[in-house]
């Protein structure tokens, strides 16, 4: 394998896994801070129990995000110098101030692990508070150098050197809000579904006592009802980036829906396989018009093809699949969580209401399908990019490094991962083993 592919296989094998990590973090203090909340609004130390339970587990994925956040920032420097000597020059900015939005997290969760029952109620709040708010920023500043990759701006090149430098205009780049809100709702979106998921499983145990049920079935609503106000959001700000690729990248919207001809009245093109030779989607499903409205407000709007872009400039074509298993994930969360909603209001004053175990199985997929979503999301976004690192600036074979041995260093990498993931998994589930639930409630008085 050439040194290019090598290098994206292991940058990519480190951002996937860090993905996951870093996803969470952001939607779970989130929920932390509404569980806080909730405490007050509602005086039910359940929710109390449940902000505290969530903390123990955050700190847990906070002690993995961190070092393999550090692992990603290395292989940057390493694998890419090319890219780096850019990135040094113009887009440091949001890099150096995520420090400081990174600090904010770590202090104020340090406070609330080991000071929480020491603090007043309002202390409480805006310790969470400021978890929440340390945790998005630091996802926002970071998602503010991938959306300038994608819409470089804030500096020109006169001969070949980087010359008038604006950090800000770099840093608030034309695809940033709509990159950063997408990266933001989906965040909280996976968080809120991964709580609906461990809570559904914990439903569907026989052997969990009453109180123990109402405390999941509180948890799992809160979580429900957060997760469809967020999936919906995913919805609008997905459809921004649309909007966006269609003004800004107009190839990579081309690649997504597997459109070879540039027309009006253009299809949203389902499933199917693009083919070059075919100059169509074999086995696609064409919804006539819809990808022109999405993108310009109207059917008539004109949508640009690969054919008017030389075929060198292309994506892999294989983004058309990864952007329908996001869509589909996308609208199946709404689905399970408006479904389940709805369930609820019908039946919630019946007598010993409880979700069917059929119902519960959907949440408990819910979890899965929302780390799947984020997965493919990010492969789409880099993948759709290529063959630029930073779009119609820099090719990805001119920011690759030449060194040698990639393949042994993405070999123990991804053996690393395999085995870091195991070892975190066993430490949650060891930790809230040797911590029942009850424990907690006992302590605070649920």
């Amino acid at each position: 394998m050439d040194n290019v592919l090598l290098s994206r296989m292991l940058f990519g094998t480190s951002m996937a896994f860090h993905i996951i990590f870093a996803t969470l973090t952001v939607g779970i203090s989130l929920m932390i801070f509404f569980g806080e909340l909730m405490r007050v609004i509602r005086k039910d130390n359940d929710y109390a129990v449940l902000a505290k339970r969530l903390t123990k587990g955050l700190a847990i994925l906070l002690g993995v995000a961190i070092p393999t956040g550090t692992i990603v920032a290395v292989m940057l420097s390493l694998l890419w110098p090319g890219f780096m000597e850019i990135v040094g020059q113009v887009i440091a900015l949001p890099f150096q101030i995520e420090i400081f939005a990174f600090f904010l997290e770590s202090l104020f969760l340090a406070i609330y692990v080991y000071a929480a029952d020491r603090l007043t109620t309002p202390m409480r709040i805006v310790s969470s508070f400021f978890i929440a708010f340390g945790a998005v920023a630091s996802a926002v500043l970071i998602t503010s150098a991938h959306a300038w990759m994608n819409t470089p701006e804030g500096f020109d090149i006169v001969d070949g050197a980087i010359t008038n430098v604006s950090p800000l205009s770099a840093a608030l780049s034309t695809s940033f809000w709509a990159t950063s809100l997408h990266v933001v709702s989906t965040a909280y979106m996976t968080g809120a579904f991964v709580l609906v998921a461990v809570a559904a499983y914990k439903l569907m145990k026989p052997s969990i006592t009453q109180a123990e049920r109402r405390y999941h079935h509180k948890g799992m609503l809160l979580a429900l009802v957060f997760g469809l106000g967020m999936s919906l959001w995913t919805g609008l700000t997905g459809h921004d980036t649309t909007v966006m690729l269609y003004e800004e990248i107009p190839i990579k919207l081309a690649a997504a829906e597997g459109l070879f001809e540039t027309q009006s009245n253009a299809p949203l093109t389902l499933f199917g396989v693009p083919s070059p030779e075919e100059n169509e989607v074999i086995g696609g499903i064409e919804i006539p018009g819809l990808l022109s409205w999405l993108a310009t407000y109207s059917t008539d709007g004109v949508i640009q093809g690969l054919n008017d872009f030389p075929q060198d400039d292309w994506p892999p074509l294989i983004v058309h699949t990864l952007f329908n298993v996001m869509v589909f994930i996308g609208g199946g969360l709404i689905a399970i969580s408006a479904g389940g909603l709805l369930y609820w209001c019908i039946k919630r004053k019946t007598e010993n209401f409880a979700f069917p175990k059929w119902i519960l199985a959907a949440f408990v997929a819910s979890g899965p399908l929302a780390m799947i979503g984020i997965e493919t999301g990010w492969i789409f976004s880099c993948t759709g990019r290529q063959p630029w690192t930073i779009f119609n600036i820099q090719r990805t074979s001119e920011a690759a490094t030449t060194s040698g041995n990639l393949g042994i260093i993405f070999f123990f990498f991804a053996v690393l991962y395999a085995v870091l993931l195991v070892i975190t998994s066993l430490v949650l589930y060891f930790y809230f083993k040797r911590n029942p639930l009850a424990q907690d409630m006992n302590a605070i008085g649920s």
